[in-house]
Order: structure tokens, then C-alpha cells, then sequence
């Protein structure tokens, strides 16, 4: 039986990190999970997708929110727990995948075959690549940039028992402003086969 493998990415905006999560899961014939897990989740829990989609990723507002002996009222807080319990769940069910944010690197950090990854890119190289992709201006790319890090890193920083981004708390940290998207799927390719 094959060992399972977990490939756990996150990354700062504009780097290129969902294509390289795409890149990663086809060539490793693994399944991604990214917002398309939001709909197995309404399925499952009989809710629209849409309700799920505008909570998905975002920090709880504390001001709107309240916890009682344990329980959230917060569709954010919720849904970022509904989000765990599937990915546990499919962790132990032996599946292997690749997972994009979602603090996977901190859900999963007990399992065997997690790869945890971080994603980092050059300022020019990130807003260049923001503003092809939405065809934004400079000004729009920047402001979308750190508005999506922002958030990531709130999101993050509320789950996890350590700091978004910080180096020491996953397997490897990449540049993908220096290979490109191709290259940089190419070199953690690499690694995580050398770690199978």
C-alpha cells in the first residue's frame, strides 16, 4: 500500500499558489480540495453554497459574534470548523490530496504524510500577476494584495497556535517569483517525492 501523502499549501496573495496546487495535485494524480470542498460541506449540511462561499476564509467579527460553553454563533467560526472535520475526515480515511490554506499545516499537523508548505513572491512579481489575472491596475493589484494577506493572516492566526507565514512552523518556505509557476510546482514536486 502506498503511503499516504498530504500536501498542505498556503501562501500570500498573488504568488501563483492555487496554480500551484493545481500543478501539484495533477502531476501526483491527488485530489485538490480548495473552495470546491465548500460544496460537499452544503450538500452534506443541506445549505446553499452561496451561504457558505461569502463566509469561506474570513476571520469571525468579533463584534457580531458570541461564544457560549463552546458553541459559536458565527458563520465564519462554523464554517472553518466544518472545513476541519472534512479534512480530518478524509485524512483518516487514508485518502492522500493536496489542500490549499485553510490551516491545514495546523489541522493536519499530526499526520505522518504531511508536507506543509509555504508560498511566498517578490512585491513587483505579485501585483504583476494580480493585475494580469484580473486585468486591475497597480493601484487596485495593491490594495487587493494586501487586503487578501490581511485577511488570510487574521483568518490563520485566530486557528492556529502559530503565525501565518512564519518560516519555522512549515516544511519548506519558496519564492515562486524566481522559476515561475511551472518551476516552483517542479522543485516541491521534488521534495515532497524525496520525502515519500
Amino acid at each position: 500500500m502506498a503511503k499516504q501523502q498530504i500536501i498542505s499549501i498556503s501562501r500570500e496573495y498573488g504568488t501563483g499558489g492555487r496554480e500551484i496546487a493545481q500543478k501539484i495535485a495533477q502531476d501526483l494524480g491527488l485530489q485538490l480540495y480548495d473552495r470546491n470542498m465548500l460544496e460537499e460541506i452544503a450538500q452534506e449540511k443541506n445549505i446553499k453554497p452561496e451561504m457558505l462561499e461569502s463566509v469561506d476564509e474570513k476571520p469571525r467579527n468579533r463584534l457580531l459574534s458570541r461564544r457560549v460553553k463552546g458553541h459559536s454563533n458565527s458563520m465564519e467560526e462554523n464554517l472553518a470548523q466544518m472545513q476541519f472535520d472534512f479534512l480530518r475526515k478524509r485524512a483518516d480515511s487514508g485518502e492522500s490530496f493536496v489542500v490549499l490554506g485553510r490551516c491545514s499545516e495546523t489541522v493536519l499537523k499530526d499526520r505522518e504524510g504531511l508536507v506543509s508548505i509555504f508560498v511566498v513572491g517578490d512585491e513587483e512579481t505579485k501585483l504583476r500577476h494580480t493585475m494580469d489575472k484580473f486585468g486591475v491596475s497597480k493601484q487596485e493589484a495593491v490594495f487587493k494584495c494586501e487586503r487578501h494577506d490581511r485577511s488570510r493572516k487574521r483568518y490563520h492566526n485566530y486557528f492556529s497556535d502559530f503565525k501565518w507565514g512564519d518560516s519555522r512552523n512549515y516544511d519548506i518556505c519558496i519564492n515562486s517569483s524566481l522559476l515561475g509557476i511551472e518551476g516552483t510546482a517542479e522543485i516541491l514536486e521534488a521534495f515532497i517525492n524525496k520525502l515519500s
